[in-house]
């Protein structure tokens, strides 16, 4: 069965619904093309009724203390888990991904909901040694204030979990604004933190033109810090935005992910992880491997392997058990894709497997494998972003390590080797925030998410993602 029972969407302001408003624009399931509802957008009361609430929201949740706070957070990853499925099924049929994937991103924002459920019991701070009798020096950790989040639709459910899973471990109220076209992902997310007892104040759910929202909330002194998740020219402008206010920021923008394959890396198994990394959620992903570095001398067996793969990769809707790929998320992806492919043919690139969208219905595209693609080509510096993989040759170590840190982008970057010696020195020359060796897995709940250079800034997830949620203050008594 291919069809949901897909929740009309709206906004949540201050945990309360707001559907009967004047402005929207229509929804689409990405693997038919067909109208699936309708999103209401925030006009300028909603969002300062939502301001308003999270300046309440925040007097209450930070007077609630971390102990009470991590049962809430902990309740609402059971609560997600509880409605799996469904959850599930509501996230692959608006953001097209496939259903397997969306089940295993349901499991990781729970996850990352419990952790930081136990995590917000350590945001202490730390007492220094006094200078005298009847004194004492403290070092304390308090939550930054109301959270403005921007987060992308590739990952429907976890980013909203991300976006909104630190501030509140931390004390801090949050107005989210999701992707509009996978709103009720979202709202799942939403619905289960209050359900699990989060005072309807600390947070708000809006839609709308980005650009709309974003500036005026983050104008709104109410706001002391903004996260954000996607591409490097809206995250400067973002920036741009907050700096008025001296705000703190957290950005994870784009990528560009080189990989490094060595002469004696395990071929099979870069083969079978390497594919599967590369065309997961049709490589819509801001770690996706995507420049791919392979030593001369085994090229040409990686070529070979790499192009057999990508070609059985069952590709449909994503609701189907069937499939392993979905579409694009967005119908404008597929023109982007195509003018990247071409540019690349025009300037001597060889098209190994793919190439052009597939006539399902929906807004599918072939995955696709580019081979001997130059430096200037336009994939070789803009993030696809998109199921498109460059595969070009190397036989020397420092001119790779060169190549591969030539972007301005340092998200991820991933290399396979079994020489320890080759392996310590990659951790040390990648210029990337999260670094893979002999794996792609380099998001744990545990562990920080964040790039380096116009990657961004920050982290989100483990122990630094809390850290950026919270201010230090000093206090001498005497």
């Amino acid at each position: 069965m291919l069809s949901v029972e897909y929740p009309a969407p709206y906004l949540l302001i201050g945990g309360q619904r707001r559907e009967n408003v004047r402005a929207g624009e229509p929804l689409f399931n990405p693997a038919t093309a067909h109208e699936i509802g309708w999103l209401p957008h925030a006009e300028q009361q909603d969002l300062d009724d939502a301001l308003a609430a999270a300046q309440n929201g925040f007097t209450q949740w930070r007077a609630v203390n971390g102990h009470d706070r991590g049962k809430v957070l902990k309740r609402a990853a059971q609560l997600l888990r509880d409605r799996g499925e469904a959850v599930a099924r509501i996230a692959s049929f608006e953001s097209g991904k496939s259903i397997h994937e969306a089940r295993i991103e349901l499991h990781a924002a729970a996850d990352l909901l419990e952790w930081y459920g136990e995590e917000c019991r350590r945001a202490y701070g730390r007492a220094l040694v006094s200078r005298g009798a009847g004194t004492r020096l403290t070092v304390r950790k308090e939550p930054v204030g109301p959270v403005a989040a921007f987060a992308p639709w590739n990952f429907p459910l976890g980013n909203p979990a991300r976006k909104l899973g630190a501030p509140l471990a931390a004390g801090c109220s949050v107005i989210l604004k999701p992707a509009e076209n996978t709103p009720s992902s979202a709202l799942q997310v939403a619905q289960a933190l209050l359900d699990a007892g989060l005072p309807p104040d600390t947070l708000s759910i809006v839609f709308g033109p980005p650009a709309e929202v974003s500036t005026h909330l983050i104008a709104s002194p109410i706001i002391r810090k903004v996260s954000f998740t996607g591409s490097t020219a809206v995250g400067k402008q973002l920036m741009k935005l907050a700096a008025d206010g001296a705000k703190r920021t957290t950005m994870e923008l784009g990528g560009h992910a080189p990989v490094l394959v060595f002469a004696d890396a395990d071929l099979q198994s870069v083969l079978d992880l390497g594919v599967a990394s590369k065309f997961r959620n049709a490589g819509q992903v801001c770690i996706s491997p995507t420049r791919f570095y392979v030593h001369e001398s085994v090229y040409d067996r990686f070529i070979q392997g790499f192009v057999e793969r990508a070609n059985n990769i069952p590709v449909g809707d994503g609701l189907d058990e069937s499939k392993r790929m979905g579409p694009l998320a967005h119908s404008r992806r597929l023109p982007f894709i195509r003018a990247l492919i071409d540019d690349a043919k025009s300037q001597g690139a060889n098209l190994l497997a793919g190439g052009a969208p597939l006539e399902r219905g929906g807004w599918f595209h072939a995955p696709t494998v580019l081979a001997d693609v130059p430096d200037s080509a336009r994939i070789m510096n803009e993030e696809p972003f998109g199921p498109i993989a460059v595969i070009n040759r190397f036989n020397d170590h420092n001119a790779v390590i060169k190549a591969a840190n030539r972007l301005p982008f340092g998200l991820a970057a991933y290399a396979f080797t079994q020489s320890h010696r080759t392996a310590t020195l990659l951790g040390e020359q990648l210029e990337a925030g999260m670094v893979g060796i002999n794996t792609f897995r380099v998001a744990w709940t545990d562990a920080p998410f964040g790039g380096v250079k116009e990657s961004g800034h920050g982290s989100e997830e483990g122990m630094e993602g809390l850290e950026a949620c919270l201010v230090t203050k000093f206090v001498s008594e005497a």
